[in-house]
């Protein structure tokens, strides 16, 4: 028998107001190793590890490539580097981002569930979209237990809300709650993992881990679903996870269908806006046409000049209508 000593945590769009919360409520004797991810720009600082070593009794750093699992210390991930579980030791990667987010949650979270199993706690806290929800399903596929923050708790419901509709996870609470839990889930014992099987979530921990002999690999998770990439423009192959359907192209780029369903309305914000200037500057072109050949006396070349003008401003105006309309879609937040 073993205790569950692996503890990941993920989250965004006020995930910082959450995690001090949670960090502050732990014991100084925690008999675990607590991991986390929040969504960060490439660039950021990397201040959460200081916020959270201020928060609570708990040591916090950044995680330490190569470095063994230390028992009652918090590990953060760092900037533009997913953070995984290989056996008992962390590993850095650069590899593919998931859900336009590197590091991401279900990077690791699903390294954790494959690595010790029945020994993780997963926890989802506030951010949007669904980064974590098919970490939280493979951390309970493999034995470990489920922890999500009470949507009406969270600043952000998003992550909550869908990791909660995807998971099933045993626990919704209150951050303020979740503490309590923890210190006990850690202190119980559980049988100890089995040795994980090749399967596509060893595959998706190399993606994620840059391992190009899978990456190079004709044998891909899934099927082909017609869709591309939107970080890289390759085909996307469908994954049906437990019921939760992702997606994941040659290269490695993961996206659930709800993170993939945003970059898309994303996309086709930015191609409307580039449609737009480019009918606005050709309508300035023809008027100006129009009125040279105007001012020369040739009256036919400015009335066609003056029709292609007033045909694109119409065209134009129909492209301002649809993204008025589009005005208010919801985007991932950044946590810090």
């Amino acid at each position: 028998m073993v205790t569950r000593d692996v503890v990941v945590v993920g989250a965004s769009a006020g995930g910082v107001e959450a995690l001090r919360t949670l960090v502050a409520g732990l014991p100084a004797d925690l008999p675990a190793t607590v991991l986390v991810v929040l969504h960060v720009p490439p660039t950021g600082a990397g201040a959460l590890a200081s916020i959270l070593d201020r928060a609570g009794p708990l040591p916090a750093r950044a995680a330490v490539p190569g470095e063994p699992l230390p028992r009652g210390t918090v590990l953060v991930a760092t900037p533009d580097r997913h953070l995984l579980l290989a056996g008992d030791h962390v590993v850095h990667s650069a590899g593919p981002r998931e859900n336009g987010h590197r590091p991401a949650v279900d990077v690791l979270f699903r390294s954790a569930a494959r690595a010790a199993g029945p020994r993780v706690v997963g926890v989802v806290l506030s951010g949007t979209l669904d980064d974590g929800s098919a970490g939280l399903v493979a951390v309970r596929s493999r034995g470990g237990v489920g922890v999500v923050q009470d949507p009406a708790d969270a600043l952000y419901t998003g992550m909550p809300v869908n990791a909660i509709g995807a998971a099933d996870p045993e626990h919704v609470l209150p951050v303020a709650a979740i503490p309590a839990l923890l210190d006990r889930l850690v202190r119980e014992e559980v049988p100890a993992a089995r040795p994980a099987a090749d399967d596509e979530m060893g595959e998706e921990v190399a993606v994620a881990r840059f391992d190009t002999d899978v990456i190079d690999s004709d044998d891909h998770p899934g099927e082909p679903s017609g869709y591309t990439c939107p970080d890289c423009s390759g085909a996307l192959w469908r994954i049906d996870d437990h019921g939760l359907l992702r997606f994941r192209c040659r290269v490695g780029h993961a996206w659930t269908a709800e993170s993939l369903h945003e970059q898309q309305s994303a996309e086709m914000d930015g191609a409307l806006w580039v449609a737009l200037r480019s009918l606005e500057e050709r309508a300035a072109l023809n008027r100006e046409l129009a009125r040279r050949a105007a001012e020369a006396g040739r009256s036919l070349s400015a009335g066609r000049f003056g029709e292609r003008a007033d045909e694109t401003t119409e065209a134009a105006a129909v492209i301002r209508r649809l993204l008025t309309g589009r005005v208010g879609g919801t985007g991932d937040g950044v946590g810090a």
